[in-house]
């Protein structure tokens, strides 16, 4: 089970013929450039490579109608005079003779890479294709787009697999009103789309496209439209929006499969979209849309019009399916005050329809989209404004520097290492994840013990032993990224950073080189005496702190208190699940019961657990599963691959030897980017769950940023 990456060389052949300002960034090289960034960074190499074939008449009949293929058809004989006259008739199109071969092309990779995930060939896939396909109509082209490609992947998916329940993921800057038209009135297709929309005074100007359309007869609440009223949104806002509306409703809408209409120019750096998300940004989305689904994620190329920041950010998206860690995000994560009003206005619009936004305290009430006083966005933002252009410019000297960080250094191998106690365990581990055998040396492990009675035995110091040298290995990985840096020579390398958001690049400058040292190690897990759980993650914590984590989140589930000297000092948060009643003892200890639903374990990890992870930003996540924890295997699982991303993939799970084995198999599994095993079907949660979660909202959210969009209380400023 890998990664499929579909692609042909022929969907380069259509380019513009003639003078077209608003045409022109529809270019070959969109596709050439991200294919050479795959391949410089290792990561093509990686991947199963599929040739794309053309979609039959039948299959572009599944949203087509036979007269509009029949036209394009018609364009492979038409003279350059013929083809301008024909594209003006068409908003933002233009056709070339190579046209309709081209636009076969997309639309059969798309196909293509739903039959190898549906068929269990792969696991997940891209599919690089032009021309882009998401404002494609029954009968007209639209936007770029000829043929709507993940519209005939998702009818195909439902024709020929039986499927469903797909949800739909439009991250593009502009709205895919053509998806939305063919699935409005479809409850099984469930379409999210952010975009951005201006109160309606950017393209593609449809009223349709604000957070109160949300579908048509029985598809009522199966379109998700999140409306960007502003540019500048970055990356913040772009997780925020993932953690409050889409995974939420996504949750209960348990799809079989994702498709994600892969647009970047929503990305930094781009014309189009003008906004501020880095390129890591879209490794987290995707690592967030692993989640569902048992996986099975299909992206499919839309808009990118900015080649280096399309083609990083391809990268980024790439390196999260092959199961990579996602790279730390860079600046503060706290939202804009523009984004909590559009999130909170989708919240509203959708909670008549979904309870998952119901049980967080959406009252489900219909309200229009939010305003600036005058009706229209602030002028200051817009393009032209004061603040924009002087944005505008810190931008381009930004995305520069992030550019050269990124540029040509290929992914490290990055791992996984458990260390167990019943070695038989290790036949069920995927055969590269690290199955450790070294420990600390003894005088190091037997002086973090010393103060613990509970590590006197000689099997706690033992396991001690290992949990020390899996910290060290994890904490270890910038020691060796800048060792390598001095050994290549490589002047694109910041040797420097410490927890620069492009440090996952610099493990390792060149592929020869990587022989030489031990394998990176990002997460493990490590089976701990039940006994010696509470002092064993005290040593974790302090461990860890005095080993080069500034910031450190400690996820304690079970009866495993906070140790009673460790400080509030702003570099460690101790979150614990499994308390008698909630409580916010300070902003950096928290504590939550166990929710006994499905409903109120997910609201209780979406609007409290990663909101909070992602404010705090941590170097380090150690998860400690004490006994009589509490939880599936499933929901660990899922707490763990979450975790993934907010610390850059470094992880130590720590799990006590009576959930052991089988949960050190199913954790090392999620950590190693392996699919979490579902939950099962969705229940509301309890009354007295939703109270707590409420009440520890409003306590923190001064505090934590990302909190705030869960609220009621988001508007203008609170960003």
């Amino acid at each position: 089970m890998g990664t499929a990456l579909v692609y042909h060389e022929d969907m380069t052949a259509a380019r513009l013929l003639w003078d077209d300002p608003e045409c022109e960034i529809e270019c070959p090289e969109r596709l050439t450039t991200a294919l050479e960034r795959l391949q410089q960074r290792g990561l093509e190499q990686r991947c199963l490579r599929l040739a794309a074939r053309e979609a039959s008449e039948a299959e572009l009949g599944l949203v087509h109608s036979p007269e509009y293929v029949a036209l394009l058809q018609g364009t492979q004989a038409l003279g350059t005079r013929e083809l301008q006259t024909l594209s003006g008739q068409y908003d933002a199109v233009y056709f070339h003779p190579s046209t309709f071969h081209c636009a076969r092309l997309a639309a059969g990779a798309a196909l293509q890479l739903v039959d190898a995930v549906l068929a269990g060939a792969v696991r997940n896939g891209l599919a690089l294709v032009r021309p882009p396909g998401h404002h494609s109509q029954r009968a007209a082209a639209n936007g770029f787009c000829v043929f709507n490609n993940v519209a005939i992947a998702a009818k195909h998916a439902q024709r020929q697999h039986g499927l469903h329940r797909i949800l739909i993921v439009d991250w593009d800057v502009h709205h895919g009103q053509g998806i939305q038209h063919i699935f409005e009135d479809d409850p099984s297709v469930l379409y999210f789309s952010w975009h951005r929309y201006e109160h309606g005074r950017f393209w593609p100007y449809l009223r349709e496209s604000d957070a109160d359309a949300v579908g048509q007869g029985p598809g009522l609440g199966f379109t998700v439209n999140l409306p960007w009223n502003q540019v500048g949104m970055g990356n913040a806002d772009y997780v925020a929006a993932f953690l409050h509306v889409l995974l939420p409703v996504a949750f209960e809408f348990n799809p079989e499969l994702v498709l994600v209409s892969a647009g970047f120019d929503s990305a930094i750096g781009d014309p189009e979209g003008q906004m501020q998300a880095t390129p890591e940004c879209f490794a987290h989305l995707t690592q967030l849309l692993q989640v569902l689904a048992g996986g099975r994620v299909c992206a499919v190329l839309e808009g990118g019009y900015h080649l280096e920041s399309l083609s990083q950010s391809v990268c980024m998206m790439v390196q999260a399916l092959l199961g990579d860690p996602a790279p730390p995000l860079s600046g503060p994560m706290v939202p804009h005050g523009s984004a909590l009003e559009s999130i909170q206005s989708v919240r509203v619009a959708q909670a008549p329809h979904w309870v998952s936004l119901q049980q967080q305290g959406v009252a489900p009430v219909l309200s229009p989209s939010p305003r600036s006083p005058e009706g229209r966005p602030s002028p200051l933002l817009l393009p032209g404004g004061p603040e924009f252009k002087a944005a505008a410019t810190q931008d381009v000297a930004a995305l520069s520097s992030l550019l050269d960080q990124l540029r040509l250094n290929p992914t490290p191998p990055v791992r996984t290492a458990v260390a167990l106690t019943a070695p038989d365990a290790a036949l069920a581990l995927p055969s590269d994840v690290l199955c450790e055998e070294g420990s600390a040396a003894q005088e190091e492990t037997q002086a973090w013990a010393r103060p613990h009675e509970a590590l006197a035995q000689d099997r706690a110091l033992t396991a001690l032993g290992k949990v020390l040298y899996l910290l060290d290995r994890i904490l270890d990985g910038q020691k060796r990224s800048n060792l390598t840096s001095e050994c290549t020579g490589d002047s694109h390398v910041d040797t420097g950073q410490k927890k620069g958001h492009m440090g996952l690049f610099t493990w390792f400058g060149s592929y020869p080189l990587r022989l030489l040292f031990t394998p990176q190690v990002s997460s493990g897990v490590a089976v701990t005496p039940a006994s010696a759980a509470a002092a064993t993650l005290d040593v974790a914590i302090r461990c860890g702190l005095s080993h080069g984590a500034q910031r450190l989140l400690c996820l304690a589930v079970g009866q495993l208190d906070r140790p009673p000297d460790l400080r509030d000092d702003g570099r460690n948060l101790w979150l614990n699940i499994g308390g008698k009643e909630a409580a916010a003892l300070s902003m950096f200890h928290v504590s939550v019961p166990l929710p006994g639903t499905t409903g109120g374990f997910l609201s209780c990890v979406l609007a409290l657990v990663l909101p909070l992870a992602y404010s705090f930003q941590p170097d380090l996540v150690l998860v400690a599963l004490g006994p009589a924890h509490g939880l599936r295997d499933s929901q660990a699982a899922l707490l763990a691959a979450l975790l993934r991303g907010p610390a850059g993939g470094r992880v130590l799970a720590l799990v006590d030897e009576e959930s052991a084995p089988q949960l050190a198999v199913v954790l090392a599994r999620v950590l190693h980017g392996e699919a979490a095993p579902g939950l099962g079907a969705f229940s509301m949660a309890s009354p007295d769950d939703v109270q707590a979660l409420m009440q520890l909202r409003g306590q923190l959210e001064p505090r934590w940023k990302m909190l705030q969009v869960a609220s009621e209380a988001g508007g203008p400023g609170s960003g």
